[in-house]
């Protein structure tokens, strides 16, 4: 053999020992991340409470699993609604509510020290019929209104922040608003701001947001920001921005950077509002259309997907602590036992949060409140 074709011959063996390598020491850390059983954990609160809140979404059913709420005690400083704030919840039927679930958070909450986020006022996918029957105009503003009102009101002084819309901007570029949405259809953009003057009346002192998914999308984004910019420039009461954030292994968490970032410029509040991060690198049209979806990976989730997982949550928490106008962080879900992801966009095995499913610390809650380096240096 020449020494041209010996020379070959080790860069290929050399390039499969370092792939072997690299594998290797992701396993490897994936092993290093778990905690021992008598190595205490950290309260996530603690940690963070320098910087921001941090929060969980969760049912008034997860009450009742002591699991749950001893997780909820002990790291989270913040609970959000997850759906039994929204309007199809707190009132299917014009004038009669139901507060009770609700009113359940709200007790939970002021018995253990926790603030309350209130999720949502307006979503187009929670949208009941009898705010539009007839068609008036002025008869549908003035629904809004009350209802705002009536909501607001009754959980003044209990909720320090509401989200007052919910996935108002359009998805595709140039398309600033989301105009399949029946508020839209009703209202026209006036919707927005009729809600957000509404909830200031109610009650002067709580926060009101924006909330909107895929802000680390430049051209969602640009959408949403016109939104903000239009609103600010009538007066419109808006103190901040909820960034939803669910995100995948495989993303990037300078995207995000750059969506706190230019909401920060405008002198706005930042909060990540819905949090989690999928283990299936899926394309968009898994979420639009419900194809192209990874498969199922089981029971078993690869361990190297965990640490990639991991890896991905220490660089979004690097980048929230960076931010001083970031106030609050909340993850969709308290474990992988309940996560809207098991679902959505498929049925499928999803561990995106970050307590497994019997509420133990995994690899990603590690990854966060390390003070060591974590990531491509470490492994």
């Amino acid at each position: 053999m020449t020494p041209e074709l010996n020379f070959r011959a080790a860069r290929r063996i050399l390039a499969h020992v370092m792939r072997l390598f690299a594998l290797t020491a992701i396993l490897a850390a994936a092993t290093r991340l778990s905690f021992a059983a008598e190595e205490p954990i950290p309260a996530l609160k603690e940690v963070f409470a320098p910087t921001f809140l941090v929060g969980a979404a969760i049912e008034p059913s997860q009450l009742r699993i002591t699991t749950d709420v001893n997780l909820l005690r002990k790291h989270f400083s913040s609970i959000t609604a997850e759906n039994v704030m929204k309007p199809h919840r707190l009132a299917p039927r014009e004038g009669q509510y139901y507060f009770g679930p609700a009113d359940e958070l709200v007790r939970f909450a002021q018995v253990n020290g926790i603030k309350l986020r209130g999720h949502t006022l307006l979503w187009h996918r929670n949208a009941p019929a009898w705010f539009f029957e007839g068609g008036d105009r002025a008869e549908i503003r003035g629904r809004l209104e009350r209802y705002v009102g009536d909501v607001v009101t009754h959980f003044k002084g209990k909720v320090y922040a509401w989200d007052v819309v919910n996935e108002v901007a359009g998805d595709e570029a140039g398309k600033t608003y989301r105009e399949s949405s029946p508020w839209f259809k009703a209202l026209g953009p006036d919707y927005i701001e009729y809600a957000f003057r509404a909830a200031r009346a109610a009650d002067p002192d709580v926060q009101l947001f924006i909330n909107d998914y895929d802000t680390e999308e430049p051209a969602k984004r640009a959408n949403l920001m016109t939104i903000i910019k239009d609103l600010m420039k009538k007066g419109v009461p808006l103190d901040g921005v909820g960034h939803q954030v669910h995100t995948r292994v495989g993303a990037s968490a300078k995207d995000v950077d750059d969506a706190l970032k230019e909401v920060a410029a405008l002198g706005l509040v930042n909060h990540v509002t819905e949090l989690d991060v999928s283990v299936y690198e899926d394309p968009g049209s898994c979420a639009a259309t419900r194809t192209d979806c990874k498969p199922d990976y089981g029971a078993a989730v690869p361990e190297s997907v965990l640490a990639a997982q991991a890896i991905l949550y220490r660089q979004l928490f690097d980048v929230f602590k960076s931010h001083p106008t970031l106030k609050s962080v909340t993850t969709w879900g308290i474990s992988d036992s309940h996560t809207w992801l098991a679902t959505f966009p498929v049925t499928r095995t999803n561990k995106p949060l970050l307590f497994d499913t019997a509420g133990k610390p995994k690899e990603a809650f590690r990854a966060i409140v390390e003070a060591t380096p974590f990531g491509d240096k470490r492994i």
